[in-house]
């Protein structure tokens, strides 16, 4: 059986994967209520785990250096409880190609090489060139769902990436290209560095060490 995470580990974590986030934006990650998320990020801003600040007309609340040791610290704990890292971690080495795959594709999707200049931005006019970049997200997305469906085996809080990359990916293929790379939308690339963040801080991983 997977294990479930409990619910004053995912506020934390939630803001961890978001990044940073308003409160609704927090409890809507896991499908927590507002009110006890506001509560549980309330007490932990009082530890000094978490922060909330506003500037240009937004606000929200993001983790402190205390607070992503204290999150990296129970996320291990949780793990080992669980008694299948092991398992995790075979899962992790099968993303790492898939993220090279990935991060190729969006930058295919930004770029379009021109004579003389080989940052040229993409601006979509060749139909061809975007389509190629969709088939290439459409191979992340038959990847993706088993590589989920071994990750929520063990930690329930793992489930819905599939689901949320695809959507992404269909909104895309339909005309919509923001829905590829734009950090404002539930985009392929803002689920993908989200299951990629989840995985590094379920390990204890360095993203800057990755290989």
């Amino acid at each position: 059986m997977p294990h479930d995470s409990p619910f004053d580990l995912l506020v934390p974590h939630a803001v961890r994967l978001t990044g940073f986030a308003d409160t609704p934006a927090v409890a809507d990650r896991f499908g927590l209520g507002v009110a006890a998320t506001a509560e549980a990020l309330r007490a932990a801003e009082a530890r000094g785990w978490v922060t909330h600040t506003a500037f240009a007309g937004t606000a929200g609340w993001s983790l402190t250096e205390a607070g992503r040791a204290e999150n990296e610290r129970r996320l291990a704990v949780e793990l080992g409880h669980t008694g299948r890292a092991a398992e995790v971690r075979r899962v992790y080495r099968d993303f790492l190609p898939w993220n090279a795959w990935l991060r190729r594709a969006c930058t295919d999707w930004q770029l379009r090489p021109a004579p003389g200049d080989p940052l040229a931005a993409n601006d979509h006019a060749d139909p061809a060139w975007d389509a190629a970049v969709l088939r290439e997200l459409a191979a992340v997305d038959r990847a993706v769902g088993p590589l989920v469906a071994r990750l929520t085996g063990v930690l329930s809080r793992f489930r819905g990436y599939d689901t949320r990359f695809g959507a992404a990916l269909r909104r895309a293929a339909a005309g919509d290209g923001g829905w590829v790379d734009r950090t404002d939308l539930d985009s392929c690339h803002r689920v993908w560095f989200e299951l990629h963040e989840d995985l590094v801080a379920t390990l204890g991983i360095d993203r800057n060490a990755e290989p």
